[in-house]
């Protein structure tokens, strides 16, 4: 029925299709920080790399990851803060040295100050765990959608 209206699935074929093979076929550059560690672990995860595919692109990231307060509370304390993480990506063909993919991505969380610092702190980490995670799945899309159009030239 979906190839009647012209869609054709981006993951066509499983781990043997177009896209599933282009991006086991992507190399994940050193990232700088412990936000760095983090979202280069779940790219290496997300893209399949790391297997017997000799690479054919190396992914450029640079991160942003920014913390701060807001909410002021009536004794002039925090009661508030945004964590924030972007990044810009850039996906480049190794036999040429062309850039292929130039993009950003971004994410960012809440999170409630309380009185126990170790709470904070948890929830801090935290939220930069699951930002590294969403951030690495938006990179990891477009990739996919840039190489998906590779794959149809």
């Amino acid at each position: 029925m979906l190839s009647g209206c012209g869609l054709k699935p981006m993951y066509a074929g499983g781990g043997n299709g177009a896209v599933a093979r282009g991006l086991s076929g992507v190399q994940v550059a050193a990232i700088d920080g412990r936000a760095g560690w983090l979202v280069r672990n779940a790219l290496v995860d997300e893209l399949g790399a790391g297997g017997n595919a000799a690479p054919r692109y190396r992914l450029d990231v640079r991160l942003d990851d920014k913390l701060e307060g807001f909410a002021l509370l009536s004794d002039d304390t925090i009661g508030r803060e945004r964590r924030t993480l972007r990044a810009r990506y850039q996906l480049v063909d190794l036999a040429s040295g062309d850039i292929v993919l130039d993009a950003t991505a971004g994410s960012d969380a809440g999170i409630d100050v309380v009185s126990s610092d170790y709470a904070t702190i948890a929830a801090e980490q935290t939220a930069l765990e699951n930002l590294s995670k969403d951030v690495a799945s938006r990179i990891v899309t477009s990739v996919a959608l840039r190489l998906r159009g590779d794959t149809r030239q």
